[in-house]
């Protein structure tokens, strides 16, 4: 765009282009190579900023959308990995939301105050919480999954009737982490993980709609009968509960064999 006899002195300014033309008579090649230089700047700007941005305080600055410190695909938010220490502002469309090994310590009943319609699915994987205020999750009618695994928690909150998985293996639950029938009203629970907790007793009653249950290195160490059979029943049949994981427990699953009638499969354990 520059005619060859007309020399061209380009300064760089931090910010700042300073075009200089030595004769003064090529204003219009200086505003076709304005158009082109600028916004090549902005999107190197921009992606630098992209760059750092991770290894900023996290959340980013107050006011900065979530979509730039995170990934958005669709209604997922990813923000796995970015040493977020609290749960960041999510847009309210958000549908499953992942921010996987983070240092997340507490979750506040406003970390989801907002997404009341839309979030099924939450994966808060391999951060630092110890604590999860009590019915933090109460106000989403629509969630579905919730994995708290390999944390630090030593209560796990009341959910909604509406969980088809709920995994807190891995944390410091207990005994009296559960709240007395808690899983009883989850008619569409089908995969509950509760692996390495030091609980000592199954937490009946469990839905009829449960597949999977596994509570494998624990401190178990009876059963009762009815614990997953109906006794006043013996055509009761559990169909759908397949996978019964109680390896790593100190009970002998071989002392009550009527426990285990209506199962189609033996759990997992110790039989001797």
């Amino acid at each position: 765009f520059i005619m060859p006899e007309t020399p061209l002195i380009v300064t760089y300014i931090p910010m700042k282009l300073v075009l200089c033309s030595c004769s003064g008579t090529q204003s219009r090649s200086l505003h076709i190579l304005r158009t082109i230089i600028f916004p090549v700047r902005f999107i190197i700007v921009f992606c630098l900023f992209l760059f750092f941005c991770p290894f900023l305080s996290p959340p980013c600055p107050p006011g900065l959308p979530v979509c730039l410190l995170c990934t958005c695909l669709g209604g997922s938010v990813y923000c796995d990995d970015l040493k977020l220490d609290s749960v960041p502002p999510l847009p309210k469309d958000t549908t499953h939301f992942y921010a996987r090994y983070n240092r997340i310590t507490k979750i506040s009943k406003s970390d989801f105050a907002n997404m009341s319609t839309c979030l099924k699915k939450i994966d808060l994987t391999a951060n630092e919480i110890t604590s999860i205020e009590d019915r933090t999750f109460m106000g989403l009618p629509e969630l579905e999954e919730l994995i708290i695994r390999e944390n630090h928690i030593s209560q796990l909150p009341t959910l909604p009737e509406t969980m088809t998985l709920i995994d807190a293996s891995h944390n410091n639950i207990g005994s009296k982490g559960i709240h007395k029938e808690a899983f009883k009203d989850m008619t569409g629970l089908q995969f509950l993980y509760l692996t390495d907790n030091n609980i000592d007793y199954v937490p009946v009653p469990l839905p009829d709609s449960l597949r999977s249950l596994h509570l494998q290195g624990n401190n178990i160490q009876m059963m009762h009968e009815d614990t997953f059979c109906n006794l006043n029943d013996f055509n009761y049949i559990r169909n759908a509960l397949e996978d019964i994981r109680l390896d790593g427990n100190p009970i002998n699953l071989s002392k009550t064999p009527q426990a285990y009638v209506c199962l189609p499969r033996i759990p997992v354990g110790n039989l001797i």
